[in-house]
């Protein structure tokens, strides 16, 4: 198993640490609840060191993205982020990413830490315009700095006016004496707050810097076990969850980030699933009766035939019911529909709705 540059401060701290995507990562410290309040009213610290981010570099650079992301990247300036995906030849997706535009001729894409090698593969592959291209996955850190004080706490370590950053966008400045580190305003939870990127030889100093300025916010570090209630109250998706290499974007929702104004992998094809509509789609629904929705239970409807299953499922510690998010046939994708989902060979009652099931 891997390591990132900062596992042996969590297991000092006492963290819970699991394998996870070949690195061995905190699941959580204080305890779910206790961490997931922490992010939705104050102030938490996720190291998410184990991403993958490649460079792009040169005058074709640009190219290699259109051709092999869904989303629409030439509408980006300098500074800004956008969340795309890159689709298979079959319609499925091959990753969910985050791609960055730190000049005209240089891109950095962020990548999901189970498919580094997969992704860096796929998109060298598909690379014919000769861009040059860098995976700094190994010396990079990435911490996510999440809830309603994180500006508070971060501002006391960067002259860069955070208020100033836009919802994704970043600037590249100093932070806590150290000069290029990446400084985002996106985040996975729902709660506000920044990502910034940095090498691994800063993340101890870093680490320590940000828990010192949050002490006076009760800022704690926090594990992928909130992450996941977090990121799921929002409907956001986790890739090999909600989607993966057999769902296509239309299916999952994400029609928002493909863009049909230009040529991509696949384009064709996904263009004729959001014109003629899909048998599936990817729905957020609330259990009605008492019970747990899991990844991989089915979901039947009210005569008992099988219409779909569970991708992702949990007690909200927000909303204190339980919630989730699965793959439903079409008809049965509206707004207020009853569903069951299956749990020990029960039929246990639901209703589909509309996410974010937290609502801001």
């Amino acid at each position: 198993m891997k390591n990132t540059a900062l596992t042996q401060t969590h297991i000092t701290l006492g963290a819970k640490m699991v394998p996870f995507a070949g690195y061995n990562m905190p699941v959580s410290y204080s305890g779910l609840n206790d961490e997931h309040a922490t992010v939705r009213n104050a102030v938490g610290v996720f190291d998410v060191s184990h991403m993958g981010e490649f460079i792009l570099k040169g005058e074709n650079a640009l190219k290699l993205i259109q051709k092999v992301t869904s989303n629409d990247a030439s509408v980006l300036t300098d500074g800004k982020a956008q969340y795309s995906c890159l689709p298979n030849e079959t319609g499925g997706i091959v990753d969910d990413l985050l791609v960055y535009r730190i000049d005209e001729k240089t891109y950095m894409l962020v990548v999901n830490a189970s498919n580094i090698e997969k992704d860096w593969n796929w998109i060298a592959d598909h690379d014919t315009f000769g861009v040059e291209m860098h995976n700094i996955s190994e010396k990079t850190s990435l911490l996510a700095i999440q809830g309603p004080q994180a500006t508070a706490t971060l501002q006391k370590l960067t002259s860069v006016n955070l208020s100033e950053i836009p919802y994704y966008s970043f600037v590249k400045g100093t932070f806590c004496g150290v000069d290029n580190v990446i400084i985002s305003n996106t985040g996975y939870t729902g709660a506000g707050g920044f990502e910034i990127y940095f090498e691994n030889e800063d993340a101890d100093k870093i680490w320590k810097a940000i828990f010192d300025a949050g002490q006076e916010f009760g800022i704690k570090p926090i594990g992928l076990g909130a992450r996941d209630t977090l990121r799921l109250e929002m409907g956001f998706c986790l890739y090999g969850n909600d989607i993966d290499d057999t769902t296509s974007p239309i299916e999952a929702g994400l029609g928002w980030i493909t863009k049909f104004t230009k040529e991509f992998t696949n384009r064709a094809a996904i263009e004729k699933q959001k014109t003629e509509g899909v048998t599936k789609k990817l729905v957020g629904f609330e259990m009605i009766d008492r019970g747990i929705p899991r990844h991989d239970y089915q979901i039947a409807d009210a005569n008992g035939t099988i219409i779909g299953k569970v991708t992702s499922g949990t007690q909200s510690p927000s909303l204190n019911i339980a919630l989730g998010m699965g793959y439903v046939n079409t008809e049965f994708s509206k707004a207020g529909t009853e569903i069951f989902i299956m749990i020990r060979d029960k039929a246990i009652k639901a209703k589909v709705c509309k996410i974010p099931f937290l609502k801001k």
